[in-house]
C-alpha cells in the first residue's frame, strides 16, 4: 500500500464506525477521514464500506483490511516501544519546502541548524506546487501570499517580506538612474514574462511601467535577479538579499503594497513533534534579525 495514513484512517473507520470517532482517535479534522477513505477506495478500485445514517459499517473488503491493518498496527506499535523515546532527537530526515527565491534566506538557517543536531539530514525542497503536508511530504511549508487555508494544517505568520526596485551599477552608469516614475518609460526594466503574475510588485509593474519598456522577462524572482545584477535592466529584489550586494543601486524604495506576507505551515500530526518544534522555535530566532 503507498500511503499508511489512508489505511490507518480506513481502519480506525471501521473499528469506530463513524468518520468522527475515527477523527477523535486520529486527532484529525473529519475532512481528512472522508478524503483518506475516498482516496483508498479509489486506489483499490473497491468499496471498504457502507455508508448509512448511523455511520460506516465495513464490507467484505473492509474487514479483510482492517485485519491486515491491525496486525501492522500491532508491529508498529512494538517497534515505537522499542525504539525508547528516540522520536525525542532531532535526527532522521527535516523535509522543508519554500519558493526557490527564499533559499537566500532559509538555507543559511538550515545549515546553522544542521550544526546543531549531527544526526540530523535536511532536505530543502523549492517548487510552485504545493506539497501536500497531510501525506507526509514535507515537515515544514513557508508559503507566501494569502492565509493558507487547507485543513488539518497549523498557519503561523512568520514575517513580511520587502521588495523594493534596484539596478547594478553598470545599469546606472550606462543608462542613468530615472527622474520619477515619470521618466520610468525611458528605461530598461526587467520584470516577470507572465501577464497575469498575481506578485503586488509585478502587479504595480504593469500599471506604472510601458509594456514596451519591460525588455527582459522571466519566469519567476529566482529567474530576473541574475538579470538585474547582470544590468539587463531595473526590477524587483527582495530587499534583504538586495542589501547584501553592494553593487546593486536602489532605484525606488519599498512600500508596503510590494510586501508579500510569508506563513509558516505545518500539519496538526506532526506540528507537536520535537523535531518540528525545535526547528520552527530555531527558525522564528533568526529572523528577528532578518529585514525582510
Amino acid at each position: 500500500m503507498e500511503n499508511w495514513d489512508e489505511v490507518r484512517t480506513a481502519y480506525q473507520v471501521a473499528r469506530m464506525g463513524t468518520v468522527s470517532g475515527a477523527a477523535e482517535i486520529l486527532g484529525v479534522h473529519h475532512a481528512t477521514v472522508i478524503r483518506h477513505v475516498d482516496a483508498i477506495e479509489a486506489r483499490l478500485g473497491v468499496k471498504l464500506f457502507q455508508r448509512h445514517a448511523r455511520g460506516y459499517t465495513p464490507t467484505e473488503a473492509g474487514q479483510d483490511l482492517m485485519r491486515v491493518a491491525q496486525a501492522t498496527e500491532d508491529q508498529l506499535n512494538q517497534l515505537s516501544g522499542r525504539i525508547k523515546g528516540q522520536g525525542d532527537e532531532v535526527t532522521g530526515d527535516l523535509v522543508v519546502t519554500s519558493l526557490a527565491l527564499l533559499a537566500p534566506l532559509i538555507v543559511p538557517a538550515l545549515t546553522a541548524f544542521q550544526h546543531l543536531h549531527d544526526g540530523l539530514t535536511v532536505r530543502y525542497l523549492t517548487s510552485d506546487r504545493l506539497f501536500r503536508l497531510e501525506y507526509g511530504e514535507a515537515h515544514v511549508a513557508i508559503r507566501a501570499g494569502r492565509v493558507p487555508d487547507q485543513p488539518d494544517n497549523v498557519v503561523q505568520p512568520f514575517l513580511r517580506q520587502r521588495f523594493a526596485l534596484y539596478a547594478s551599477g553598470s545599469y546606472v552608469r550606462a543608462h542613468g538612474k530615472p527622474n520619477g516614475i515619470e521618466d520610468y518609460g525611458n528605461h530598461i526594466f526587467v520584470g516577470a514574462d507572465d501577464q497575469n503574475n498575481r506578485a503586488p510588485f509585478s502587479v504595480w509593474l504593469r500599471e506604472n511601467v510601458p509594456t514596451s519598456a519591460v525588455r527582459f522577462r522571466g519566469s519567476d524572482i529566482a529567474s530576473m535577479t541574475p538579470a538585474v545584477l547582470a544590468g539587463a535592466g531595473i526590477g524587483f529584489l527582495p530587499v534583504m538579499e538586495a542589501q547584501a550586494n553592494p553593487e546593486l543601486i536602489e532605484i525606488h524604495p519599498p512600500i508596503d503594497d510590494w510586501s508579500t506576507h510569508l506563513w509558516l505551515v505545518t500539519h496538526v500530526d506532526l506540528h507537536r513533534t520535537n523535531k518540528v518544534q525545535s526547528f520552527l522555535s530555531f527558525l522564528k530566532s533568526r529572523a528577528r534579525d532578518w529585514d525582510a
